[in-house]
């Protein structure tokens, strides 16, 4: 049988192991399965290539295992800008409610909860605040609403505020906008509430930003009766500086300001930028506050909401786990909390809602994740005292009041950017997939002396293997099959020798074309139609 030649050749040349050896660009390998014997000098570059290998694929594991890691680093900068966005300050009087606004009702519904009050001693606490006793038959109201309570006894601000001004322009009350935190009514300058317009200012230093002189009235303060978590011994403001985008917790994060001092307030932007999953966890996932009534797990970040809700900040994220704790616990919401459930009553604050969410607040039961972005501002503070002896005589007679009245409840309050740049604080990923390509392509072209074209030489030898295994399979079973066809057929014909003597394959003398010889073998009870040529 003579060996095959054609195409079937050239495919078993392309498949060779020698052949491809002699022409890939894999270092070594040339050297490895050249023609001839098993020498030496073949075995060492066997074990060199092996060596090689191995140590190539170390390292390409040990690459893909630090990137599956998914490591991240911080990076600090510090950038300049042609103006920032003013932050938004929210302010609070220490004081919620006015003794002057508090009446017999309000006693009889809030001052077991607020003030620790016993029936008993309503009448006693009403001569304290300088208003006469509940007439005899008084009947109390039906409902009470606490958020009606601190809307209408709390400071107000057309009160409080007796001069504002924004770099120099003069502002008001309609510059403000009233929220309710735990402290009670607060009120926040440049909120950006219903669509308003942030305030930017061009330049730093003093004079360039919020500057408001404000009245805390003490003489409005409520007399201690007894101590209780939630009775005051200050007097004075809760200041938070935040972005537009968080809400204010000011009973937590807030600085104080007393009267008698001009606080200066110089603030520095500092904007975040967290990763998400796998290489960090931030979210930015909206929130929904209201409350679910079965818990599905433990208690985490809300679910998102699927109408517009605002962005997600991590102040948002935990009010909103406090407001559907506090909520699945006691059926009611507290008034700064956010969510569609009725506002507590003034019994369900005292017996369920307070101590609920203190006890949440020490377990820390809310985890959630921080935003992705997150602006931040750092505070400087410092105070001189004031009004000086030379002022005090002009302020009394510009507001109408006493020189003690200013120097007991006056404050200034200077809020400023200390310079028009800001910091970034980013976190990146430490190692990216490009970096990662990058390694295995160096540990590659050192250990074995490839690159991505000899990745594809073999691939490309490997398709040949393949394609010469399954033609050259079904070239045998061709070639099988014909080889029985051609037995078959000389035995058919051999066992009918008086129909056909024998099969001449030299010249034969002239037939008709169509003469046709019907044989039939008796072995296999197969018809065979053979044509004399």
């Amino acid at each position: 049988m003579k060996p095959p030649s054609g195409p079937e050749e050239a495919r078993r040349q392309a498949s060779d192991i020698g052949v491809f050896a002699s022409s890939c660009t894999l270092h070594g390998l040339g050297h490895v399965f050249g023609p001839g014997s098993l020498t030496p000098r073949r075995g060492l570059w066997a074990v060199a290539m092996l060596l090689s290998m191995a140590a190539f694929l170390y390292q390409v594991a040990e690459r893909v295992r630090y990137y599956g890691e998914f490591h991240h680093e911080t990076a600090l900068d510090e950038r300049e800008s042609p103006q920032l966005t003013f932050p938004a300050v929210t302010l609070c009087n220490i004081n919620a409610l006015r003794r002057s606004r508090l009446t017999a009702n309000d006693l009889h519904w809030a001052g077991p909860s607020l003030l620790g009050l016993e029936p008993s001693e309503h009448a006693a606490f009403l001569r304290a605040l300088g208003q006469p006793p509940a007439p005899p038959g008084f009947m109390p109201s039906p409902t009470f609403d606490m958020a009606r309570l601190y809307a209408r006894a709390g400071h107000t601000l057309e009160d409080m505020l007796l001069d504002c001004r924004y770099r120099g322009q003069p502002c008001g009350p309609e510059n403000f906008t009233a929220i309710f935190t735990r402290m009670g009514q607060c009120y926040t300058f440049n909120s950006g509430a219903d669509g308003a317009e942030l305030l930017a200012t061009p330049k730093g230093g003093t004079g360039n930003g919020l500057e408001v002189m404000l009245d805390v009235q003490q003489d409005e303060y409520l007399p201690v009766w007894k101590d209780t978590e939630e009775t005051p011994f200050e007097v004075g403001l809760r200041v938070q500086i935040h972005s537009q985008e968080e809400p204010p917790v000011i009973d937590q994060l807030g600085f104080g300001a007393a009267p008698g001092y001009q606080i200066f307030v110089s603030c520095q932007q500092q904007q975040l930028s967290f990763l998400p999953p796998p290489w960090g966890d931030c979210s930015s996932a909206s929130l929904d506050p209201d409350f679910e009534p079965e818990p599905s797990g433990p208690l985490g970040p809300p679910s998102p909401s699927p109408g517009p809700s605002p962005p997600y900040s991590l102040m948002g994220c935990r009010l909103a786990c406090e407001t559907r704790y506090v909520a699945r616990k006691c059926g009611c919401r507290m008034m700064h909390m956010p969510g569609g459930a009725p506002v507590c009553t003034p019994q369900q604050y005292k017996d369920c809602a307070n101590p609920t969410l203190d006890a949440m607040l020490r377990k820390d039961a809310c985890v959630c994740p921080n935003p992705c972005a997150i602006t931040r501002y750092a505070k400087e503070l410092s105070m001189v005292r004031m009004p000086s002896r030379a002022s005090a005589r002009y302020l009394a007679r510009k507001y109408n009041r006493s020189e003690a009245y200013i120097a007991e409840n006056v404050l200034v309050l200077d809020i400023f950017f200390e310079a028009l740049n800001y910091e970034t604080v980013e976190q990146k990923k430490a190692y990216e997939v490009s970096e990662l390509l990058g390694d295995i392509g160096g540990q590659m072209g050192l250990f074995i002396g490839a690159s991505l074209l000899t990745i594809l030489e073999i691939l490309d030898y490997l398709c040949e293997v393949l394609l010469d295994r399954v033609l050259g399979y079904f070239w045998k079973r061709k070639r099988s099959q014909r080889h029985s066809s051609t037995n078959l057929l000389q035995e058919g014909l051999g066992s009918r020798g008086n129909q056909v003597p024998r099969l001449s394959l030299g010249p034969r003398p002239p037939a008709s074309p169509c003469a046709v010889t019907r044989t039939l073998s008796a072995s296999h009870r197969t018809c065979y139609l053979v044509t004399r040529l």
